[in-house]
Parts: C-alpha cells; sequence; structure tokens
C-alpha cells in the first residue's frame, strides 16, 4: 500500500483496505451503494442533530461519519470501474465554479436555480420547473421544494394570507372527512396530506423552514412531556397511573416553568 500523503489519502487507503477481498472486513465488504444509502441519510441527519445542539467536538465526529459514507461509495465506484475519489471532488469542485460565474468568470451574478436549469437542460434532462426535484427528500422538505420550485414559474399565492386561507379550506375539508359516518382511511389520509401540504406552502410564505419548525415542535413536546413524567414521579407516580386531566394540569405548568420572567 503506498505511503499516505494526506487526511484524505489516509482515509481512502483504510476503506480500499477495508473493502479488500482478502484482508478486508466481511461487513464493508458486502455494502454495495444501495445497503450503504440508508446509512447516509442517517449520517446526515447526526450531522444536522449535532449542528442544532451547537455540540462541535460530535459535528467533528458526525462530519468523519458523512465523510467515510463518501470515501466507500467512492471505492465501490472504483472497483466498479465506473468513477473514484478523484471524480468526485473534480465534479463537485466544476460544479462551483460553473454556478458562481460572478467569483470564477467575471460574468453576471445569476442565481443557483438559474444554473442549475441550465445544467439540466444542456444535459437533456428536461425543462419542466420541478425537474430534479428528489423523491427521497423528507416530505415536509420535498412539499417546501416542489412550492419553491414552482412559485419561480409565477404558479404561487401572492402572500400569506390566500396560503392561510387555503390552509383552512384545506382543514374544513379534513374535518368534513372525518365528520362523515363512515369516513374512508385512504380519503381521510389524501386530505390531511392537503392539509400538511397547505402547511409547508404557509410556512415558506412566511418564511420558516417547515422542516426546521416541526424539528423545534418535536422537541419542545419531548422536553414539556419529560417535565410531565419528572412531576408524576416526584410524587411516585407514573403516567399509566394518571389521567388526562392530570397530565394536562402538569403540562401546562411545564409551559407556565419556560416562560422567561417579564
Amino acid at each position: 500500500m503506498p505511503e499516505p500523503v494526506s487526511e484524505i489519502d489516509s482515509l481512502l487507503a483504510i476503506v480500499a483496505r477495508l473493502r479488500d477481498p482478502e484482508r478486508g472486513c466481511p461487513w464493508d465488504k458486502a455494502q454495495t451503494f444501495a445497503t450503504i444509502a440508508p446509512h447516509t441519510v442517517e449520517e446526515a441527519y447526526e450531522v444536522r442533530d449535532a449542528i442544532d445542539r451547537g455540540d462541535m467536538p460530535a459535528l467533528v465526529d458526525e462530519l468523519g461519519d458523512l465523510l467515510f459514507q463518501i470515501a466507500l461509495y467512492a471505492q465501490m465506484g472504483r472497483e466498479a470501474g465506473a468513477f473514484d475519489f478523484a471524480d468526485v471532488a473534480r465534479a463537485i469542485s466544476g460544479k462551483m465554479v460553473r454556478r458562481h460565474p460572478q467569483v470564477f468568470g467575471g460574468a453576471p451574478a445569476s442565481s443557483w436555480e438559474d444554473a442549475k436549469a441550465r445544467e439540466r437542460a444542456e444535459a437533456g434532462a428536461g425543462a419542466g420547473a420541478l425537474d430534479g426535484v428528489a423523491r427521497a427528500l423528507p416530505a415536509l422538505s420535498r412539499a417546501h421544494k416542489l412550492q419553491r420550485r414552482a412559485a419561480r414559474v409565477g404558479f404561487d399565492w401572492p402572500g400569506p394570507a390566500p396560503a392561510l386561507a387555503k390552509l383552512r379550506e384545506e382543514v374544513a375539508e379534513f374535518a368534513a372527512e372525518l365528520d362523515r359516518a363512515e369516513p374512508a382511511p385512504a380519503r381521510a389520509a389524501e386530505e390531511l396530506g392537503d392539509v400538511l401540504f397547505a402547511c409547508a406552502n404557509l410556512a415558506r410564505h412566511a418564511g420558516v423552514d417547515p422542516e426546521t419548525a416541526l424539528r423545534a415542535a418535536n422537541d419542545k413536546f419531548e422536553r414539556r412531556f419529560r417535565r410531565v413524567e419528572a412531576l408524576l414521579a416526584a410524587a411516585g407516580r407514573t403516567p399509566e397511573d394518571s389521567d388526562l386531566a392530570e397530565m394536562d394540569r402538569l403540562w401546562d405548568r411545564a409551559k407556565a416553568e419556560e416562560r422567561k420572567p417579564e
């Protein structure tokens, strides 16, 4: 094995050794692009979690895990004779230069989306406004991106007020379905999907990232419910020993404790 000349070279050498048919790790040797993909998504979320917590040592660790995934993909591509790490680095470097002509080429600034649209057209990938929005994105993030793309070609509400009215309309339709004598599960799911899509659209008009907002709401719910559990535990009890009325009162107490003094 050649002597590594950089940290990246060292990492690539380690990954190559892990994939070595004779001396490698059984788990790493067994991996394919398809089996690694879910791990990559998980690692990306762990990067975001470290950022949200402001934990820099954890962020270094999680970024390392994500970089390992990229190195592993590159090694598998190399073994297949399709691409290697240098090809990946070269591709992203070229893309950054192309999409920042005002920085690297002295040309007038153009938007990132305009540059991507030109590249898709040049590659024959189609000129549809929604082309290239990955289906694998989290649903709220994908809704936000689809709506943003549609807005770029004029298919959009003029402001938050009509977007809010549309949300109310969708909530009313969902409620009407639930009020039926025999609600249809498939229809209820469709109506609820419309509500969530309208929520994402309203968030965009309000300048709020819906995925970030929902993550914050999840954290808030977890924090307050854990406080309810702690208050019950202080009395020697558990949620199973309580009832909704009591837990609701404790929930209000947890909320009040979080309010900052005036």
